[in-house]
């Protein structure tokens, strides 16, 4: 265990779910249910297939013989053809009908398909979980105002709750782009060396309309509605692109929530969750490091970069099939999906748990409303009688005397003083202590929670409510 490398993505991020529908055993199986799907579909439309033959093959669907199948592949250096050999091996009777008129990547590409797929709906249920939970935290704090930033400057308030629904905005627009892609796999069907189908017109005698079920059916069987229309001996790989350009997606939208979470855990504001006994360094004992959210930022970083490696194979794909796709589609295709499965199971345990620190969010507020609220001041002084253009020179001169009093001499914010000791403004200090509440500065920011979750994210959680409840453990 200790002496050869393992993929960290297995050993410590993804969960077991996720790489059982990457596994070998996983693979082998749908090898076998294709092969079923295949017999059935050519009996069906006519050829010497009994009843005897597929029900055998059935009975030995999930026993997979292993050892049989890795002695074969010894003498024969083929993977197909050794499970091919093997799984005759447990059918004597059905052993002739295996896999006829089939290449090898029937059963390979229309599994990729498959387990893409799967991948894609685990993925799915993931993300509406970690939707459902922010949801929660956005409509929480929905009508707690916050500094608002833009160039990480202080700028207008808005509220905690409608900050989080610019992170669940971002896993809207994914979902969208994720059941798309879904709703769109197809296998590849059973298509020949070159995908012309040549060898089913020799087994069927020439006869193209029952050559044009044998597709459609199989997909049927396998639980899909189609197969492309036309392919060379494989599937475009640009449906690999597709696939893994949905799964960078979702990465960066999650690379941009751990961002805001890591600035927000600086501002002390809110934080990640920490354990009683977590260690944040091993040499500063007080440190409460963002160590969950740094960790959905680097695995994002790989799969946004991971994303190029099916859009570079499949650009150079020579006419109808060359066998350079093959080492890299192992790599890059199942580790993407380990890493997405990573990365939601750390921002549902993130969300589920985040800190949010009230006082020192309303203290930082606080210390910049000030100026924000100048206009309403402003507005309030003309309507004593002030001059609008000379006070707004003389706020702006006071601003920049408050802004210096901050920064050069590091003492708090005293503009409401300054304004309340200059006649020109004719208002108290009380007076000017009444425009200093938050809510009158955040806008519509609750109303905009309250209808983003009613009319866009609250359909799609009820339309997806049996695959809520989830919970994620994270290992390190």
């Amino acid at each position: 265990m200790y002496d050869r490398y393992q993929t960290p993505l297995a050993e410590r991020y993804a969960s077991k779910e996720m790489q059982y529908i990457f596994s070998p055993d996983k693979k082998f199986k749908t090898w076998r249910k294709l092969w079923i799907a295949l017999a059935e579909s050519e009996k069906e439309l006519g050829l010497d297939i009994t009843q005897e033959q597929i029900d055998e093959l059935k009975e030995h669907a999930e026993d997979i013989n292993y050892d049989v199948a890795k002695e074969r592949e010894k003498l024969v250096r083929h993977d197909v053809m050794s499970h091919v050999y093997a799984y005759g091996v447990q059918c004597p009777k059905a052993k002739g009908i295996i896999h006829l008129g089939a290449t090898s990547c029937y059963v390979g590409d229309n599994t990729d398909i498959i387990i893409m797929t799967e991948g894609l709906k685990l993925v799915r249920k993931k993300l509406v979980n970690v939707m459902n939970e922010l949801a929660k935290f956005a409509d929480q704090y929905k009508a707690l105002p916050t500094l608002a930033f833009t160039h990480f400057q202080p700028a207008q308030p808005t509220t905690v709750g409608k900050r989080a629904t610019l992170w669940l905005n971002e896993l809207v627009l994914d979902l969208e782009d994720l059941d798309h892609v879904i709703s769109n796999m197809k296998l590849l069907g059973s298509k020949g060396t070159t995908g012309t189908q040549a060898s089913f017109l020799e087994l069927f005698d020439g006869d193209h309309a029952k050559i044009r079920q044998i597709d459609k059916m199989i997909a049927q069987k396998m639980g899909f509605t189609d197969c492309y229309a036309v392919s060379g001996q494989t599937y475009s790989r640009k449906v690999d692109t597709r696939v893994l350009n949905v799964l960078a997606g979702i990465a960066a939208s999650a690379h941009k929530f751990s961002n805001d979470i890591r600035l927000l855990q600086h501002l002390k504001e809110v934080e990640e969750p920490f354990e009683k006994n977590q260690i944040g360094s091993s040499a500063m004992a007080y440190k409460r490091n963002p160590m969950r959210c740094e960790r959905m930022a680097s695995l994002a970083d790989y799969v946004m970069v991971d994303a190029l490696n099916p859009a570079i194979v499949s650009s150079t794909q020579w006419f109808e099939r060359t066998l350079d796709d093959s080492a890299n589609k192992r790599l890059s295709v199942p580790e993407a999906f380990l890493a997405v499965d990573g990365i939601l199971d750390l921002y549902l345990n993130v969300v589920d748990g985040l800190v949010v620190y009230d006082k020192v969010i309303t203290k930082r507020l606080m210390s910049e409303l000030p100026f924000m609220a100048t206009e309403n001041i402003m507005m309030d002084a003309v309507k004593a009688g002030g001059d609008r253009q000379e006070l707004h020179e003389k706020i702006r001169q006071l601003s920049m005397e408050a802004g210096k009093n901050v920064k050069e001499r590091g003492l708090e914010n005293n503009l409401l003083d300054l304004i309340a000791a200059d006649p020109s403004f004719n208002l108290t200090k009380e007076e000017l202590e009444k425009t200093m509440d938050p809510s009158k500065y955040v806008g519509r920011s609750k109303e905009q929670v309250e209808e983003f979750l009613a009319e866009v994210v609250n359909p799609i959680l009820e339309a997806s409510k049996e695959d809520l409840g989830m919970t994620a453990t994270i290992n390190v």
